[in-house]
């Protein structure tokens, strides 16, 4: 039997470049194991810091040390839109970039004009997902249940002396102390803030708008944080239930990504009801956003009064084996080789159909 050739994608310029790479090199390894080796042929492509795509040795070389290219930037912006000869000998392609630029409906939709099957979502479904204020507004349309938020725009942050101070009245009274200001469309917790005094609201909103054009400010709510994984494309499943727990204020950057920060337990302990609701929640928020193969869906757990709010989805999450999304499939009998071999196989579905 011929072997599939699949285009591993990887790298990127947003602020996880590095996350995508022990993606790419989890992925790599999973598609090298036993039983995958002998349908699969790995054609790794990588996306320098400068976005310059990068084939062969130095895609290799990347894969292999875990480490971002050394090459110096490139002087030429159209070499941006010359893409290495590997390009053309894919088959399915597999796209781990994290991120703005990887997982917003960008690069679905540089894909999706190549006319190859593409792991993940389409262009709608992950642009939703990463811009927070839509995605809120889908799940509103679901009647998924959420804590209060406000949406903005840097416009109104960035605006004259006399509208600035409004608007955190506004927040003040509407959504009240703790509340956490967010950009709207950067993952991984980059940008984000908890205030609890209007000197913190000031200083987190104008940060935040230094990201992002779109803002968005939520309550902040005592609860407990747990994530459920999908996986499938017009009939998704969902794993078990796992919780994230750590020492710091809040789960941001430093914290999701330093080793002995955070203790992800699985399955969370939880009643039985809980775990199902959230269950179904997840399914019905994948279908929400029209997400497609894979997807994390993260809640919050108000144990005093037994409500679950939805927080976010994630159509491309972290891929490590350590990472949450694989470890609770494989705490629901899909080991990390056989979860990466159905992803493509979803990918060739969805295309065909």
């Amino acid at each position: 039997m011929e072997k599939l050739r699949v285009g591993l994608l990887f790298g990127g310029r947003s602020g996880e470049h590095e996350v995508s790479i022990s993606s790419a090199r989890a992925i790599a390894k999973a598609l090298s194991a036993d039983q995958n080796s002998h349908k699969y042929e790995l054609l790794p492509i990588y996306i320098q810091k400068d976005g310059i795509w990068q084939g062969g040795e130095v895609a290799q070389q990347v894969l292999a040390s875990g480490t971002p290219s050394t090459m110096l930037p490139s002087d030429s912006d159209g070499n941006l839109w010359q893409f290495p000869p590997q390009v053309t000998e894919v088959d399915v392609w597999y796209p781990i970039v994290h991120g703005p630029n990887g997982e917003d409906g960008t690069i679905q939709g540089l894909l999706k004009l190549m006319q190859v099957p593409c792991v993940g979502s389409g262009v709608l479904g992950s642009a939703l997902a990463m811009d927070k204020i839509a995605m809120k507004m889908a799940f509103a349309q679901a009647g998924l249940p959420q804590v209060k938020y406000m949406a903005l725009s840097r416009a109104q942050v960035w605006s004259n002396p006399c509208v600035f101070p409004k608007l955190c009245d506004e927040i003040e009274v509407t959504l009240g102390y703790p509340c956490f200001v967010k950009p709207a469309n950067l993952g991984s917790s980059v940008g984000i803030a908890k205030v609890r005094s209007r000197s913190e609201l000031e200083a987190a909103l104008d940060n935040a708008a230094s990201y992002d054009r779109r803002l968005i400010v939520e309550a902040g709510v005592v609860a407990r944080e747990v994530e459920c994984a999908v996986l499938g494309n017009d009939y998704p499943k969902a794993s078990i239930v796992g919780e994230i727990t750590y020492d710091s204020d809040f789960y941001d950057y430093e914290t999701k990504y330093t080793e002995g920060r955070a203790d992800l337990l699985i399955p969370a302990p939880l009643p039985a009801n809980v775990a199902s609701q959230i269950q179904e929640m997840a399914l019905q928020a994948f279908t929400a956003v029209d997400a497609a193969g894979l997807t994390r869906v993260d809640f919050f757990y108000v144990e005093a009064t037994g409500e679950v709010f939805i927080n976010e989805v994630n159509t491309l999450p972290g891929f490590t084996a350590t990472s949450m999304y694989p470890q609770l499939w494989a705490a629901t009998g899909v080991p990390f080789p056989d979860l990466v071999d159905q992803l493509i196989t979803l990918a060739l579905e969805r295309h065909s159909s």
